[in-house]
């Protein structure tokens, strides 16, 4: 049950709130959604198992909802509490506003941080190494000889770190860092050695230092995964001592699975080999050869086992098995028989050649502890070493994932070869899970003091059952389920009309359709945003339609072209002037994108988002769904379609007083079957239908 205390403190909160908001207004919903979850996480529902699962309608206010539930509740049980988004737009609004409002309100002191996994900030000694004179250890750090301009960047990055004027947090650089100048600097746990003087500053300790103290911490869905997947606790609080608080919860699943998959080239990773034999006996020598020689031995023996192994099964490829993608899915997960024995002879040797320089790794940091080798000959080993055992792990994964046989139960692994796109004659041997729920199960939901799920998307079809599925909800009787209505009157200030058009999208003549029919929807609005379901339908329309833009005083502003950020704020300044405005957009454009007010008064949906099944994982699915006598249309295609269509007409309002029209031109929701449910799913707009 809930304690007294922490009832009078929620109170106190929200009478609080009220006398620091102007014009502030109860909302029914979000006082119901705040008690729920006060509920839930104090046993009321299930004594074990507390978690709830809410999809709050855009304007409740749900950010609100769930820091006025679950921080009163864990302040008082001394609980840490997480709260993990998909977005950083989200991320910036709970740490810049909400939280701060939060601590206003609150009668209590409590702390609260944004938490980075250790791929954002830099590792000191490896920028310093990157940045040396010697142009051999710079060479051999990188894959490919380093470019001029990548070596400037980080020469100036070197010299505001040591100037104290960057906190090596790749975020609060001024510009972007490529990813290949990135890699090379970035810090990773095997090389981060507290006890040598380049890494008494490291950005990463730092920042770990201060996510110890905080009660309440913001990360990323990645982040959560990165930690859960290490074991829970060690990046982030363990889940024991944590309520997790899921926003944006309809990113999960896909985030879980991109973290359980692996990818590794061929001919890449013999070459990599290769240099790092050339570096095992410099490193056995720094580890001390009576202690490592057995070490030394073991690694040279499984990279020589590798090396040849790699290249053979590169050979062995049959470049007739690619599709016009360049890839070769190997159906329901099974290889053939020869990839089968050379999997198995990879796994075991990828294992024990990382086991092998795992201690070798290990004998020379004991030994720099020991002061029996220099501090800056010991930061360059172990920088060295731990750069190739990333590397070796990731191979252990992938090998080891493609050796593993098919279970009786459940889903089987995705695998298939891509052609290499940065490497001639090169392949990319990649596996992924396709389903995750039971290890979200595993390692989160079994594990956690509470979990609170919430979105304004995550019923398809009306439904939660899809949604649990991916995201391992099994205990659905013990677990508490809302779905809260957004509180604006769509059936007053929206209107969804169908027009009668004569083709459905998948016709030959469709594009050229939507080029006749999109101006008579364009004129006289004054802020629009159509969003086409490809890059190439939507730039072949733009084409044609700059010219009558142009006579007509439109400003088209075309994704791609220029950088989201450059786009909206063009958008904004014309709407400000009065200007007609345009935006085109695919996919991205239909979810996070706020556009209140003014900014958006007519929404144009060319298709329906169905996604097509291309990618080896989606293919896969369906591949296994349909084995066992299911629908991957009706199972995956529709319920994924109906989230994405929800949150596309989500665009439109986005406050309380806005209005404006969604025009659909995929009349397929009254032509189909499944048609009607995606209908159904839409908020209550007043329908228009034009008929035929």
């Amino acid at each position: 049950m809930l304690h007294n205390q922490i009832k009078s403190d929620i109170k106190q909160c929200y009478e609080n709130l009220s006398n620091q908001l102007d014009n502030f207004i109860p909302r029914r919903a979000q006082n119901y959604l705040v008690a729920e979850i006060a509920k839930t996480l104090g046993g009321e529902y299930h004594a074990k198992h507390r978690m709830l699962v809410a999809e709050a309608g855009t304007g409740i206010g749900k950010s609100l909802s769930y820091l006025l539930g679950a921080i009163p509740f864990a302040v008082f049980n001394n609980k840490k509490v997480l709260i993990s988004t998909a977005t950083v737009a989200l991320q910036e609004q709970l740490i810049n506003k909400d939280l701060p409002l939060f601590n206003r309100i609150y009668p209590k002191e409590f702390s609260f941080i944004l938490a980075k996994g250790r791929q954002r900030y830099c590792c000191n000694h490896k920028l310093e190494a990157s940045c040396s004179s010697d142009e051999n250890q710079q060479v051999s750090l990188w894959d490919e000889k380093p470019k001029k301009s990548d070596l400037d960047i980080l020469k100036r990055m070197l010299i505001a770190s040591e100037s104290g004027k960057w906190d090596g947090d790749r975020d609060s650089w001024p510009t972007t860092i490529p990813d290949r100048v990135w890699q090379q600097i970035v810090a990773d746990k095997h090389s981060c050695h507290a006890g040598l003087p380049k890494h008494r500053d490291c950005p990463f300790a730092k920042a770990r230092e201060h996510l110890e103290k905080a009660d309440v911490i913001i990360a990323n869905h990645a982040l959560l995964m990165a930690d859960i997947e290490l074991g829970g606790g060690i990046i982030l609080p363990e889940p024991e001592k944590t309520i997790y608080v899921i926003d944006e919860a309809h990113h999960l699943p896909q985030v879980a699975r991109d973290f359980s998959s692996a990818a590794a080239s061929l001919k890449g990773a013999a070459s990599w080999l290769e240099k790092l034999n050339q570096s095992v006996g410099k490193l056995a020598e720094l580890a001390d050869y009576k202690k490592s020689g057995r070490f030394q031995t073991a690694l040279s023996e499984n990279i020589a086992l590798l090396i040849p192994s790699l290249r053979q099964i590169a050979n062995s490829i049959d470049d007739a098995q690619f599709n016009k993608d360049g890839v070769y899915r190997f159906e329901h997960g099974e290889l053939p028989a020869w990839l089968q024995e050379e999997a198995k002879g990879c796994k075991d040797a990828s294992k024990k050649a990382l086991q092998a320089l795992g201690k070798i790794h290990d004998l020379i940091s004991e030994r720099s502890k020991d002061n029996e080798i220099l501090p800056r000959v010991a930061e360059q080993a172990l920088t060295e070493s731990g750069f190739y055992l990333q590397r070796l792990e990731n191979l252990e994964k992938v090998w080891n994932l493609m050796a593993q046989p098919n279970k009786d139960k459940g889903a089987p692994l995705a695998r298939w070869i891509e052609k290499s796109q940065d490497r001639e004659n090169d392949y990319i041997i990649e596996v992924s899970p396709l389903e995750v729920g039971h290890r979200l199960d595993q390692l989160l939901w079994s594990r956690a003091v509470g979990s609170i799920l919430v979105s304004a998307t995550l019923r398809a079809l009306n439904q939660f059952d899809y949604f649990c599925r991916q995201a391992g909800i099994f205990e659905k009787e013990a677990t508490r389920f809302l779905a809260l209505a957004s509180p604006f009157d769509y059936k007053n200030n929206a209107r969804l009309v169908i027009p009668a058009l004569p083709l459905e999208p998948q016709a030959d003549k469709f594009t050229d359709l939507l080029i006749d029919t999109l101006p008579e929807y364009l004129e006289g609005e004054t802020s629009s945003l159509v969003l086409f379901s490809s890059y190439w339908q939507m730039n072949q329309v733009a084409d044609k339609l700059r010219p009558l833009a142009k006579k007509n005083r439109w400003e088209l502003l075309i994704q791609g072209e220029e950088s989201r950020h450059i786009i909206l704020k063009k958008h904004k300044e014309n709407c400000q002037k009065g200007k007609t405005s345009i935006l085109f957009g695919t996919g991205s454009f239909s979810e996070g994108l706020d556009l209140p007010g003014n900014l958006l008064k007519n929404l144009i949906i060319t298709k329906i988002p169905f996604a097509v099944p291309t990618s080896p994982v989606e293919e896969a699915h369906a591949e296994y769904i349909e084995s066992r006598g299911g629908n991957p249309f009706l199972q995956i295609s529709v319920p994924e379609a109906s989230k994405k269509l929800i949150q596309s007409v989500g665009r439109l309002l986005r406050k309380e007083e806005d209005s404006g029209r969604v025009v659909l031109l995929d009349r397929r929701v009254i032509t189909r079957r499944y048609g009607k449910a995606l209908l159904d799913s839409l908020p209550p707009f007043e329908r228009v239908i034009e008929h035929v």
